[in-house]
């Protein structure tokens, strides 16, 4: 594990200043693993109610009630299952009455106050996975009760902090209201103050890493060159990172030709920079999802890789900002590029796939199969042919 103290320092004195906030990153990039260890850390001292949105079907939307009811459930079995002691016997019995009959956004807000005025210790509530509401009516309600909350703290009993976790940022989120409709309404969190701390790993941290791990298995590497190598092909994306070093660690090791200490070397680590993008995981099956559904920033790829075009960074463009969001690109001295090069190769491949996919080469193959055997054997002077056709056309005009 990279060592998280110095980001947990940060985040524990902004919960000490009553601070709501957001903590939106890409995926994989190490929400709810920071949330574990910040409710760790922070339940010497608060009283932590974390729940997650994960899972909660699109039935829990349907009304303000049901909503409520959903939001009771989970609270209350987190109360269960951690046993939070210092919760009053009366205020979890109501907890699970409300669980059972369900009320409205006021009840629930009138439940918060109670159970906030009641409590030995501040109370912070962490909600992961907020992205699965972000898109719902009741949820703009229920983000609208913690924002009044928030205003009348000094009134009425409330949280100390509200930690949302979400890709996108909820902060600035507008949402349809009316299905068809193309009215909107910017989100009520404008109460939250900016997340400003870097979650990327430095080359410092991945060294960190490193050296604990060669405490345990003495491969004589090289900590700080390998951290360095490891960060020039990540940028110090979490998963990204971690995912190399357990490539290297559980495969590469064994594989013939490696041992444990030459797989952290520098072929070691190459190689392990192969097998992680020949393989499929969750990051890469959610970055083709996202290049197709949003077609413009596919196109914007597309066009720094393959026509190397200088995109001047601007934040009021909203597809270079929905790329950041995702993590795929990052303003590099107020010029767009790809966040990394596991990114850049494998965004790379894909587009040149689609491209070889489509072009006369392929439809040639598909189409006339016999034009390219000739008494049993490829004629493979045709077959080039075809190839240096299918590339003319495909890079015609395109920058080297």
């Amino acid at each position: 594990m990279v060592n998280m103290q110095d980001r947990l320092r940060d985040i524990e004195t902004m919960v000490a200043a009553g601070e709501y906030f957001t903590i939106n990153r890409a995926r994989q990039y190490g929400k709810t693993t920071l949330l574990n260890l910040l409710e760790e850390k922070l339940a010497h001292e608060y009283t932590v109610l974390s729940i997650s949105f994960e899972g909660m079907g699109n039935d829990a939307y349907v009304s303000e009630t049901i909503f409520c009811q959903s939001i009771c459930r989970l609270l209350s079995r987190m109360v269960y299952y951690k046993d939070k002691k210092d919760m009053p016997p009366l205020l979890a019995e109501r907890l699970k009455l409300i669980k059972s009959e369900g009320t409205d956004m006021i009840g629930l807000s009138d439940l918060f106050s109670e159970l906030c005025g009641q409590m030995k210790r501040p109370v912070i509530l962490i909600i992961d996975e907020v992205d699965q509401a972000s898109d719902k009516e009741v949820f703009l309600s229920f983000l609208g009760m913690l924002r009044d909350k928030y205003l009348q703290r000094k009134k009425l009993p409330t949280f100390q902090t509200v930690i949302l976790a979400s890709v996108y940022d909820i902060k600035n989120l507008k949402l349809k209201v009316r299905p068809q409709s193309e009215h909107q309404y910017n989100s009520p969190w404008n109460i939250a103050c900016d997340f400003g701390i870097d979650m990327s790993f430095s080359a410092e941290d991945i060294a960190g890493m490193l050296e604990e791990y060669e405490q345990d298995y003495h491969t004589q590497m090289d900590v700080r060159g390998i951290a360095e190598l490891i960060y020039d092909y990540t940028c110090g994306y979490p998963f990204l990172v971690s995912r190399l070093c357990k490539i290297a660690d559980e495969r590469i090791s064994v594989r013939a030709g490696f041992s444990k200490s030459t797989a952290w070397t520098h072929s070691g680590i190459v190689e392990a920079v192969k097998e992680l993008l020949a393989e499929t995981n969750t990051l890469f099956d959610d970055m083709i999802k996202k290049t197709e559904d949003f077609p413009e920033l596919k196109k914007t790829l597309y066009a720094i890789l393959f026509r190397g075009e200088m995109i001047p960074y601007n934040s009021d463009y909203y597809v270079l900002n929905t790329g950041i969001l995702f993590g795929f690109l990052k303003n590099k001295d107020g010029i767009v590029a790809v966040a990394n090069r596991i990114f850049e190769t494998r965004f790379y491949n894909l587009f040149l796939a689609e491209e070889l996919l489509d072009s006369k080469i392929y439809k040639a193959g598909a189409m006339e199969k016999s034009l390219f055997v000739e008494n049993g054997q490829l004629n493979m002077e045709l077959v080039l042919e075809k190839f240096t056709e299918a590339f003319t056309d495909i890079y015609s005009g395109m920058d080297e």
